[in-house]
């Protein structure tokens, strides 16, 4: 049973990785972490902008930050936890975890990034603002 769960705790561990790095280095302090280059040619934000902050908020505990720094990147930690539990359990099980996307999903998916990014953009959006 150890060697199935090797694979989801090798991610477990990368992922807590990085989440203790991004805890640790502020990215609120200029100069630890590079600007978003699509920002810094046209001040527009991406889909990730202030995920870096966010993930930093969320490690400290800080959610309503979080999501105000990246509500995109709060709902993607979750899906990865729900996602990596059901992987672990399965794994457990003996079964194999699959995701069959198709593509009304990557198309939903690539429309959700869409929306975010031109909604955060508009004047209106400025409560999406990292």
């Amino acid at each position: 049973m150890w060697r199935r769960l090797a694979l989801p705790a090798g991610l477990l561990t990368a992922v807590a990785g990085a989440f203790a790095y991004v805890g640790a280095v502020d990215p609120n302090e200029p100069g630890h972490y590079p600007v978003c280059p699509l920002y810094r040619l046209t001040g527009l934000y991406c889909p990730g902008c202030g995920g870096l902050r966010s993930a930093h908020a969320f490690v400290h505990g800080d959610l309503l930050t979080a999501l105000h720094d990246n509500a995109l990147g709060v709902a993607a930690y979750l899906g990865f936890a729900v996602l990596w539990t059901v992987w672990v359990i399965r794994a457990a099980r003996g079964r194999p975890m699959r995701v069959d996307l198709g593509p009304v999903h990557l198309w939903a998916a690539g429309a959700v990034l869409l929306v975010f990014t031109a909604v955060r953009n508009l004047p209106s959006g400025g409560w999406l603002h990292p």
